[in-house]
């Protein structure tokens, strides 16, 4: 069996191993293939009957085109890049990666909003700087420190990671509420379930964790954003399009959002002429959230599962059955 992976260097940038999938077939690790050459694509996976892809789209036309595809599995959680009913048609199961990396993404949504009430990193490169050795006082601060307890922390999608978001701000002293698609009978969660209005108009911190879908593309715009309290944070490390970036920005810049930390972008890696690139008080990571050794070790771990159990003939964590 001929396994391919194509874009494999950010699950494993080399401090990983693929041997649990070498030990089920000939394996071909590319780091990267370009995203947007079908023909390379086709290429690369010519003869083989699994593919491996994180962000490499997998069209219907390369769908298609490559007979002796079987298997198709998502180095992920999202598979928007493959087209599953292409390969539904065709009888190929597309299986994902889910519940991977709630801690990590949930412990990584609060380091953003820590860095936004503390701002440690300026605070840090001031004193390397000499600013503390230099202070008549014996402390000073460059910007206005926040403390969270008593505020209140609205969560939109109250999924595996909402809830792990949740349980650390309550840790913290910080009230929660949230909102999914569906209202929870009082006391059978730990968040108040409020209506997106409400979560807007009450919440201090507006934190994302829901799906990108046709709904919430776009779901925090000006119009939004305009329902929010004066100087409320925005975190979003879900999805990039989950925010009309300009009205973000907009925002932040004549301070109707007090501050904004993201992990994601409408088009990633992020465009050079991104408006929050230039946006007041807002901190940008590189979609980093899902990255710490323990958490990509696990995908790959239930990656190779995935495909094992699809050889027995007992796939799991099928997404196109």
């Amino acid at each position: 069996m001929k396994i391919v992976v194509l874009d494999g260097y950010c699950l494993n940038p080399g401090d990983l191993s693929w041997e649990g999938f070498a030990a089920l077939g000939e394996i071909a690790v590319y780091d990267r293939t370009p995203l947007t050459d079908e023909r390379e694509i086709a290429r690369r996976i010519a003869g083989a009957e699994v593919v491996l892809t994180n962000k490499t789209p997998l069209s219907r036309t390369v769908i298609n085109g490559s007979e002796s595809l079987q298997y198709i599995g998502v180095l992920a959680t999202g598979y928007n890049v493959v087209d599953t009913d292409a390969a539904r048609q065709r009888g190929i199961r597309v299986c994902n990666v889910p519940s991977y990396g709630t801690r990590a993404v949930a412990q990584f949504a609060i380091a953003l909003l820590l860095e936004i009430c503390h701002h440690v990193g300026l605070h840090d490169q001031a004193v390397h700087d000499g600013a503390w050795s230099r202070c008549p006082d014996y402390c000073f601060w460059n910007s206005p420190l926040i403390e969270l307890e008593g505020k209140t922390m609205g969560i939109v999608g109250y999924g595996r990671i909402g809830r792990a978001v949740g349980d650390i701000a309550a840790a913290l002293g910080m009230k929660v509420v949230a909102n999914g698609p569906h209202p929870w009978p009082a006391g059978s969660a730990p968040a108040e379930w409020v209506t997106l209005e409400e979560l807007l108009e009450r919440s201090d911190v507006v934190s994302l964790h829901c799906p990108l879908t046709p709904e919430t593309r776009g779901l925090i715009d000006r119009k939004a954003i305009a329902k929010m309290k004066d100087g409320a944070i925005l975190i979003n490390n879900s999805r990039g399009p989950l925010i009309v970036e300009q009205d973000v920005a907009d925002a932040l810049n004549c301070g109707r959002l007090g501050a904004a930390g993201v992990d994601v972008a409408d088009t990633e890696p992020l465009s050079a002429d991104s408006p929050l690139l230039t946006a007041k008080n807002c901190i940008i990571t590189p979609h980093i959230s899902w990255a710490p050794r323990e958490t990509r070790a696990r995908l790959m771990d239930i990656a190779v599962e995935n495909l094992r159990a699809f050889l027995r003939g007992e796939p799991v964590n099928v997404v196109n059955s």
